[in-house]
Parts: C-alpha cells; structure tokens; sequence
C-alpha cells in the first residue's frame, strides 16, 4: 500500500502539470480596489487578444470576465502553459454606474474601471400607496 501512495501522487501531480486543457470555469486572478469615486479591476490575462480572446459584460450588479486561451499545436517538447476557459464574476457595489464602464488591456493585464454614482444618486426613493 505505502509503495502505491508515491505513484498514485506522482501520476496526478504529473496531471497537474502537464499541458491538458483547463477545467472549465477555472478562475482569472485579479485585484481591486475601491474609492468614492470608482471601484477598479485589474485581471491578469496575459497572452491574449483582447478583441477575440476576452468577452467583460455586465448583468445586474454582476461584472463577468470570460476569456480563452486556444490550445496551439505543438509538434514535440514540454509545455507548462494551461489551456481553456477563464472565468470570474464580481459583485458590483450598489451604487455602480453600469452604463459607464470602462474596460482596457494592456501588457497582459485587463483593467475594467466602474464609475460610482453618489450616494444620493445611488437609490430613489419608493412611494408607498395608501388604502
């Protein structure tokens, strides 16, 4: 049995770092940050076309990041690089002004900036009927 726990380890840690595709749905690295004025995203992408390769979209309160890194033939040799779909979803503050985001990419580093609306702004108030 203990001769047996090495190889069963060896083999998926041989999986782990071989050039298979990506799980689908593996998740984007980012880092954000968040000021009155703007709440800011920075992905790490790198390698990527930004007009065919990543998609930014926003539902709701929820900014999603796909992208694809295609798999690209090689003949023979080693390749720890990782394949496939990308993906990550951020819940957006309430007072998000999704009609004026703006995304940009640069040196492998996708960088989504989302305007906040002052509080004030942010939410209406709601008239309640009477009976």
């Amino acid at each position: 049995m203990t001769a047996l726990m090495p190889r069963l380890f060896g083999d998926f840690t041989d999986w782990l770092e071989s050039d298979r595709p990506l799980l689908p749905g593996h998740v984007i690295r980012l880092e954000d940050s968040l000021t009155d004025q703007e709440y800011r995203i920075r992905a790490e992408l790198p390698g990527m076309d930004p007009d065919k390769d990543i998609q930014v979209s926003v539902d709701g309160a929820v900014l999603s990041i796909h992208a694809e890194r295609r798999y690209e033939e090689q003949v023979k040799g080693r390749s720890e690089f990782r394949y496939g779909m990308l993906q990550r979803a951020v819940r957006l503050p309430g007072n998000a002004d999704a009609d004026n985001i703006k995304a940009s990419y640069d040196k492998g580093i996708l960088e989504v900036v989302v305007p906040l609306r002052s509080a004030e702004a942010a939410g209406r108030q709601i008239p309640i009927a009477g009976s």
